[in-house]
C-alpha cells in the first residue's frame, strides 16, 4: 500500500490518500485526519479504512506533494556502507568502519517533494552533492526500544535524497550546515506501509544523475541495520510516531569521485528504490543569495 499528499490541480488543495495501480484515492475530511502526519501520529489508526476507499481521482488531476511536513528535525546515518566509507576516506580523515552509527540531523526546513527544484544556493555553495538512501517513517514512539521489537515500530518506507553542500561541511566541521539548507532533503514521491514482511528481501537502491548511473547499493549491505538503528538512537532519547529516519547512502557520491562530480544547476537527479518508485528533482538555476 502506497499513501501520498498530492496538490488537486482543479481545486488548489491538498489531499493524501492512497496511490492506487490507476488513480489516487483521497481520504475523506470527515475521517478527521487532516494530513498524513496527523493519521501517522495516532497509534489506534485503523489501515483497513484506506483498503477500502472508493472514489478516486486521474492522475493528470494531480501533482505529487512531499508526503507530509514534519515537525522534528530529520534524523540521518552517516557511513553507513562499508564502501561509502572509503570512497569519502580523503575528504573526511578516515577510512575506518565505525564503531558506532554516526547519527545527525536535518531541519525541517530542507523537506521537499518529487519533481520540487533543488536551490543551488549560488554564492553560498559550489559543492552539492547527492545521496541516495532508504528512510523510514516511524508510526508510533518509544524509548529504549529492543532492536527485536524495532519493525514493530516502522509505519513506512520511502525514498529519500540527502542533499549535501560539501564546503560548508567540511568548512563547518559537522554536519548539521552543510545538510540544512533549504530544498535539501526531498523525499518521497509515496510511503510504502510497512506491511507483512517487507525486510525479508533487502531494498535495491540506485541513483542517477542525467540518466548516468552514480550509486548502486542495498540495504543488506548496511553495517548498522535499521533495528539496530532505531534501537541505538531511541536509547535515552524519545522518538515519536511521524519521525523520519535516512539510513545512510551507498558509494557513488559526487565526493567520491576524482575530481569530484558535484551538482550544477540544471542537473536532474533520480533516487530509484525498486519497491517504492523514483523520486526525481532537478536543480534549479537559482539566483545569487
Amino acid at each position: 500500500m502506497k499513501l501520498a499528499t498530492v496538490l488537486h490541480r482543479k481545486t488548489g488543495k491538498e489531499r493524501w490518500g492512497l496511490w492506487g495501480e490507476e488513480a489516487f484515492f483521497p481520504v475523506p475530511e470527515e475521517l478527521g485526519y487532516p494530513t498524513l502526519l496527523s493519521y501517522i501520529e495516532d497509534e489506534e489508526r485503523d489501515l483497513s479504512v484506506l483498503k477500502n476507499l472508493k472514489e478516486g481521482i486521474p492522475f493528470e488531476e494531480v501533482r505529487l506533494k512531499p508526503p507530509y511536513r514534519p515537525e522534528r528535525n530529520l534524523y540521518c546515518v552517516g557511513k553507513n556502507y562499508r564502501e561509502h566509507v572509503k570512497e569519502v576516506s580523503n575528504f573526511t580523515g578516515s577510512g575506518e568502519i565505525p564503531e558506532y552509527p554516526l547519527f545527525f540531523t536535518k531541519g525541517p526546513n530542507t523537506v521537499i517533494g518529487h519533481l520540487d527544484e533543488i536551490d543551488p544556493h549560488v554564492g553560498i555553495t559550489n559543492a552539492i552533492d547527492y545521496e541516495g538512501e532508504l528512510a523510514v517513517i516511524l508510526g508510533k514512539g518509544g524509548r529504549n526500544i529492543l532492536e527485536e521489537e524495532a519493525i514493530d515500530y516502522i509505519f513506512a518506507y520511502t525514498i529519500f535524497n540527502d542533499v549535501t553542500a560539501r564546503d560548508l561541511q567540511k568548512r563547518h566541521q559537522q554536519f548539521f550546515k552543510g545538510k540544512s539548507l533549504d530544498t535539501f532533503a526531498p523525499f518521497g514521491p509515496y510511503l510504502l506501509v510497512n506491511e507483512g514482511n517487507l525486510m525479508s528481501q533487502p531494498f535495491h537502491i540506485e541513483t542517477y544523475v542525467n540518466g548516468e548511473k552514480r550509486q548502486d547499493g542495498k540495504t543488506d549491505q548496511l553495517i548498522f541495520s535499521i533495528p539496530r538503528l532505531i534501537h541505538i538512537l531511541s536509547q535515552g532519547m524519545t522518538l515519536k510516531a511521524g519521525d523520519i529516519l535516512a539510513t545512510g547512502t551507498p558509494s557513488g557520491v559526487g565526493q567520491g569521485f576524482t575530481p569530484p562530480r558535484y551538482l550544477r544547476p540544471g542537473d536532474v537527479v533520480e533516487v530509484h528504490i525498486d519497491q517504492i518508485g523514483v523520486l526525481r528533482n532537478q536543480v534549479g538555476p537559482g539566483e545569487k543569495n
